[in-house]
């Protein structure tokens, strides 16, 4: 796995790992049994500097794309629920506070939301518009020197828990701008959190606007535009994600076939069992490729948005072939919630419709094809 890595890379990839084993992987199971959020350990994360990570220093890391792709494959071979989690508060929901915040705000705010004391989450789905978001309702309105929002939003991750959202209205018949909101503000409620079939410890609720206050990031009409920046590294994050609970699932698949034994030898000895990890191997090693060529496109400044689809496409199906794969080496215990491949199973599916469904990808590939 070190091939074409840095010194840097294999460090940032062992410290990780070290992480994992040593504060994640011990609590996965107690998480996803009391759909519960994690705030200690999601601050401890944010010690390592992994939410800051990819931005610029004095601030951040500077790190580059394939370092922090190497540390979210890590965190989600520890837990799917808690690596959703942090990659929302690394990218989506601190991009626009670290690109459009300024003055006491923002010395204020980044502080906290980097080292993971304040959780921050982005608001773009509707109950209406989803992988649509030109049918937005969510509206903002100008009010003096300031904007009001009224609308609902869906599927906010870490809403239950967050501090600070960042809320994508229309500001015009085809205009979206980007918001900042702070939990207590007037007309600010939110909802019941989801329950979900997996990530049940990354916490998922609806979240309602009534006339409330908000500050405008960047410009008016920029919202679009500004999610097409980050929307490659999005997809190739997702990707990671997927590698990571895949690799999760054939370690633990290769371990019970070791261990078992029916018909006088280790299952894993049986002819049938090989094959399914086989392919298991091929799948996650082909997936992790793809991954790291697209995580190398965005570091190399190339064109990546048709490669970054590719890519999260492959690995999230590919990651749900491997993960079911696991469930039939297991057999019976494959569905039993002793073992954590019945978890992987439910989890990895959260990897088909982050950063885009799969039917939404491929339509997208096609179309860069075809024009």
């Amino acid at each position: 796995m070190s091939g074409g890595l840095s010194p840097e890379q294999i460090e940032v990839r062992r410290a990780f790992h070290d992480l994992a084993v040593r504060a994640i992987r011990p609590r996965a199971r107690a998480i996803d049994e009391g759909k519960s959020f994690d705030g200690e350990l999601f601050r401890e994360v944010g010690k390592t500097g992994f939410f800051s990570m990819r931005y610029p220093e004095p601030e951040g890391a500077g790190a580059d794309v394939l370092s922090y792709v190497l540390a979210v494959e890590e965190l989600a071979w520890g837990s799917l629920s808690l690596a959703a989690s942090c990659t929302m508060q690394s990218l989506m929901g601190s991009f626009f506070l670290h690109r459009h915040l300024e003055g006491a705000r923002r010395t204020a705010l980044l502080p906290r939301v980097f080292s993971g004391e304040a959780v921050a989450g982005i608001c773009m789905t509707e109950p209406g518009a989803g992988s649509d978001l030109s049918s937005m309702k969510t509206r903002a309105e100008q009010h003096g020197d300031g904007w009001k929002l009224t609308g609902n939003k869906t599927w906010v991750t870490s809403a239950p828990v967050a501090e600070v959202f960042t809320v994508l209205a229309r500001t015009g018949a085809k205009e979206l701008s980007v918001f900042l909101v702070e939990r207590g503000a007037p007309g600010l409620s939110v909802g019941r959190a989801i329950d979900k079939m997996g990530v049940k410890g990354s916490l998922t609720s609806e979240l309602a606007l009534d006339g409330t206050p908000a500050l405008m990031l960047g410009a008016a009409g920029s919202g679009m535009a500004s999610l097409r920046e980050i929307l490659a590294e999005i997809r190739v994050m997702t990707g990671a994600l997927a590698v990571g609970v895949a690799r999760a699932a054939l370690e633990d698949a290769v371990r019970y076939a070791k261990e078992r034994v029916q018909f006088g030898k280790p299952i894993g000895e049986h002819q049938a069992i090989q094959l399914h990890l086989a392919q298991m191997r091929t799948d996650l090693e082909a997936a992790r490729q793809m991954v790291h060529w697209a995580a190398r496109r965005s570091d190399e400044k190339l064109a990546n948005a048709d490669e970054a689809a590719m890519a999260k496409l492959f690995a999230s199906e590919a990651a749900l072939r491997v993960c079911d794969h696991a469930a039939r080496v297991l057999a019976s215990y494959g569905y039993a919630t002793d073992y954590d491949v019945e978890r992987y199973l439910r989890d990895v599916r959260f990897t088909l419709i982050g950063g885009g469904t799969s039917e939404i990808l491929m339509t997208n590939i096609a179309r860069g094809m075809l024009t």
